[in-house]
């Protein structure tokens, strides 16, 4: 087995980019699609606040739902690798400012991406550019962000992103009031917002405290390996913190009331417990979705410690998880593509949703596992940012 690699991560990140497509292409192709996760309206996504009393369908709700976890651990996951990345250029010698710097080029890279290309379907579809500011761009300016906080101790990070999560419940709503106007630093940093040609869905300040998180694990994870230990070593740490955070959940969701940035229960459903506010991401948002992602993290370390050897390098969670940002940048034209050809656009239902999403993996699984052999082969050059 590799050393130099955590492949668990890899195939994490790699299963939440096939649980991404379903979102996608339900969004393209599902008439009934339910994405109604804030008290804030979201301009980005074109659809309203929630309000107390709406019913939430079983089947589409749990469409939308088993994709709330890829935005979370995507920045999770890329503050773990930035970390291990960081820890790995200075190992080579490499100096903080090239370090800096290469950050801050990865950061924006991403944020340009999202002007220029994904935003690009929405302002088609409202007939005027539409500077769409999601996730690409809380994972660029976190990134951006790191340059200088990745020099704080581990342990403050953790603390400055718990805090967050405490208090943004009562700090958010005073400074960015629910409504269509949160003003455009309140958007930008705290809640969904809409100011000129930009809208945003995904403020960059709980998003950053998600990355922060997720350095301090990778801070970690090196550690650990510096000492020899095998990946499975680090799993029961994983498990813990998933059953800890789960708790959090359980005990904020039931409260009904503080932690949940006004998104509330209307009963005591099932559906109605997992209903927690994703724009912007509360406190039981968190725990919920990071509990869970800790919890597979745990299993798929365990899997990784007792390999007899390589891994399967054409697992499809692999792949996709070694060229995340390749997949996500072509995903999107192929399933417009997909609903259009198919005549299904905003005219479909679960079954094209489905069926959909595993036609792009398929269809896209040769083009990234060519990309990855490429950039395998290239590691110092422009495939450094895609």
């Amino acid at each position: 087995m590799p050393r130099e690699r955590f492949i668990a991560i890899d195939w994490l990140r790699g299963f939440v980019m096939i649980l991404m497509a379903i979102d996608h292409a339900s969004g393209f192709m599902n008439t009934g699609r339910l994405a109604v996760d804030s008290v804030y309206p979201v301009a980005a996504f074109f659809v309203p606040g929630w309000e107390a009393g709406t019913s939430l369908d079983g089947a589409q709700f749990f469409t939308r739902w088993i994709t709330h976890l890829c935005a979370p651990t995507f920045l999770f996951l890329s503050g773990t690798s930035l970390a291990m990345s960081v820890a790995g250029r200075t190992v080579r010698g490499e100096s903080a400012r090239s370090i800096d710097r290469h950050l801050v080029a990865r950061g924006l890279v991403l944020i340009a991406f999202e002007a220029c290309w994904l935003s690009l379907g929405p302002s088609a579809a409202v007939g005027r550019y539409l500077l769409v500011l999601q996730v690409l761009f809380a994972i660029g300016a976190s990134l951006v962000a790191m340059a200088a906080l990745r020099r704080l101790p581990s342990a403050w990070l953790v603390g400055f992103a718990l805090a967050w999560f405490v208090v943004s419940d009562v700090l958010t709503p005073r400074l960015a009031p629910v409504g269509p106007d949160v003003g455009p630093v309140a958007a930008l940093l705290l809640a969904p917002g809409e100011f000129g040609l930009a809208a945003v869905a995904y403020p960059v300040l709980p998003w950053l405290a998600m990355m922060m998180l997720g350095w301090a694990f990778g801070t970690h994870l090196m550690r650990r390996r510096e000492r020899g230990e095998t990946s499975d070593a680090v799993a029961p740490h994983c498990a813990f913190a998933g059953v800890a955070s789960l708790l959090v959940f359980t005990a904020v969701r039931g409260s009904n009331g503080i932690g949940n940035l006004g998104l509330l229960r209307d009963d005591g459903s099932w559906v109605q417990w997992l209903h927690t506010s994703k724009y912007p991401p509360s406190l039981s948002f968190a725990c919920l979705e990071l509990g869970l992602m800790a919890l597979l993290l745990a299993a798929l370390l365990f899997v990784q410690g007792r390999m007899r050897g390589e891994p399967w390098k054409y697992n499809p969670c692999l792949v996709l998880g070694r060229t995340a940002l390749f997949f996500y940048l072509l995903h999107f034209p192929l399933l417009l593509a997909m609903a259009i050809a198919t005549g299904s656009l905003q005219a479909g239902g679960l079954v094209h949703t489905y069926l959909a999403a595993l036609a792009a993996v398929v269809l896209l699984y040769p083009a990234c596992l060519a990309y990855h052999r490429y950039k395998s082969r290239h590691p110092d050059g422009w495939t450094r940012f895609v």
